[in-house]
């Protein structure tokens, strides 16, 4: 019984590193769209979705990191993500490129709290952790879309 709960909380936290890897991404594509902004644009942009996806980040590393060492499991090492921030149709599309994978990183973690994993070999700091990240994430899609609806004007 222990080895079977030990796969399912090694497989838990492999399906967390997927969404970091997607949310290691939108922090890479929005640095890469603050750089194409006007001051102002940039600064909003900043304030409404830079940093509640860098803070989403990284609750979800040490989500990510504590259950692991809660548990004894084996970390793979995340390196800072750039790949998979592609030359782009300018600003508009790294903030596309960012919305994408924010929305991928909530999908991810919505499945694995449907799947019940999190309460059948989690533990309650986990399901916490999950919870502030989807939290955090769960806006992200739209503000995204917000922001570049009123970019330019």
């Amino acid at each position: 019984m222990a080895y079977v709960t030990q796969e399912a909380r090694q497989h838990l936290l492999e399906t967390v590193a997927e969404a970091i890897d997607e949310l290691q991404i939108a922090v890479a594509a929005l640095g890469a769209a603050y750089e194409q902004l006007d001051d102002d644009s940039a600064d909003r942009m900043e304030d409404a979705l830079f940093r509640p996806t860098q803070t989403a980040l990284g609750r979800a590393k040490r989500t990510y990191s504590g259950f692991a060492e809660r548990h004894g499991l084996t970390v793979t090492p995340q390196p800072e993500q750039t790949t998979g921030v592609m030359p782009s149709a300018g600003a508009r599309g790294y903030l596309e490129r960012a919305a994408e994978t924010a929305a991928e990183a909530e999908l991810i973690l919505s499945e694995l709290q449907d799947s019940m994993m999190p309460v059948e070999v989690g533990d309650a700091e986990l399901r916490a952790g999950l919870a502030d990240v989807r939290g955090a994430i769960g806006p992200l899609e739209h503000a995204a879309r917000e922001f570049m609806r009123t970019l330019g004007r």
